[in-house]
């Protein structure tokens, strides 16, 4: 077992996800592998910062929204064949149609709480993360998704979670032990409480996420690719 995470700025466009296909199908050839990756370069600032404004009663969160959700509909688009489009396409959608509806309340509300904020911004990563699989499966490497919020179990501090280690060991070596692809995608970043509530491990958390899965999984290497220092 081998775990790959890659970085917001190396999946930050088409092009650079394109890139990371390859290397992970090179990589492939080697043992079954798990991928971590993080959300679109700089989709968790614009998150929080949608969030922000819809606390401060400004309105232009929805427009910040919308150019969230375009950027992720043109990657898409870029990625993978228009006969293939339409089921990610409505699954990005949906999951943006989820983000508005979050800051729809916030807007009504004038709050912006941690708890909320963990919940905004983990769609960056859930986005990102089944669309690079999408992108995998249609390039010809049979790829697994899982959502991390099943696996990694985590405090209540918003905002930068501790992980309560026994379980993800047990929760990820069951997952893998039934998992027939030798790929699986998975969102950094984020996990979940014992409430099933989402959390997420602070800022440079996808590194986290993926050293937690490599122990977990007693992984023979964990590589972190990154663009930026």
């Amino acid at each position: 077992m081998q775990v790959l995470k890659f970085g917001g700025t190396s999946v930050g466009s088409a092009d650079n996800i394109k890139r990371v296909i390859s290397i992970v199908k090179e990589k492939l050839e080697k043992d079954k592998t798990i991928v971590v990756v993080s959300a679109l370069g700089g989709t968790t600032d614009a998150l929080l910062n949608a969030g922000l404004m819809a606390a401060a009663g400004n309105e232009q969160y929805k427009e910040a929204l919308q150019q969230i959700e375009q950027r992720h509909l043109e990657t898409v688009k870029l990625l993978i064949p228009v006969q293939h489009q339409s089921h990610i396409l409505s699954m990005v959608k949906k999951l943006c149609n989820d983000i508005e509806d979050i800051c729809n309340g916030v807007f009504l509300l004038g709050e912006f709480s941690a708890r909320t904020c963990d919940r905004m911004i983990s769609y960056g990563e859930l986005i990102s993360s089944q669309v690079i699989a999408a992108a995998f499966n249609n390039s010809g490497i049979a790829a697994a998704w899982k959502d991390t919020r099943a696996l990694i179990q985590t405090n209540s501090n918003f905002g930068n979670a501790m992980v309560d280690v026994p379980v993800p060991r047990r929760q990820i070596t069951e997952y893998i032990g039934t998992c027939k692809e030798n790929l699986v995608v998975m969102p950094g970043f984020i996990a979940a409480n014992a409430g099933n509530e989402t959390t997420t491990l602070g800022r440079g958390g996808s590194d986290y996420s993926a050293a937690v899965i490599a122990a977990a999984t007693d992984a023979a290497c964990l590589e972190i690719w990154t663009d930026v220092p």
